[in-house]
């Protein structure tokens, strides 16, 4: 189930090469299961460091295998919209935002 409109990508084959701007991504596992939806100052920075450390320390975001992103000036206000979508239509957050986001989602 894709969130965003932007095309969804492989993620070892291209999360390294995104752009040093700021934005909101989706991640998903292999069924396209939305997995966790987060925002960037700097995606580029954020998915190098996810690349590097495989998600290190992060056995949810492991399960990544595909992403999208979109590019924006106020991604963290998106991020919330897109959560509070999604929590209406499927009754919670993605499993990885649950112990961060569900909080901040009414």
């Amino acid at each position: 189930m894709e969130i965003l409109d932007e095309k969804v990508h492989l993620w070892l084959e291209s999360a390294r090469f995104v752009k040093a701007k700021s934005g909101v991504y989706v991640l998903y596992d292999k069924k396209l299961n939305v997995i966790y939806i987060g925002e960037s100052q700097n995606l580029q920075n954020e998915f190098a460091n996810y690349v590097d450390t495989n998600f290190e320390n992060n056995v949810c975001k492991q399960k990544t295998h595909a992403y999208q992103r979109t590019f924006m000036t106020d991604p963290q206000e998106k991020k919330i919209q897109l959560l509070d979508e999604y929590k209406k239509k499927y009754g919670n957050v993605p499993c990885c935002n649950l112990d961060i986001d569900s909080i901040i989602v009414t």
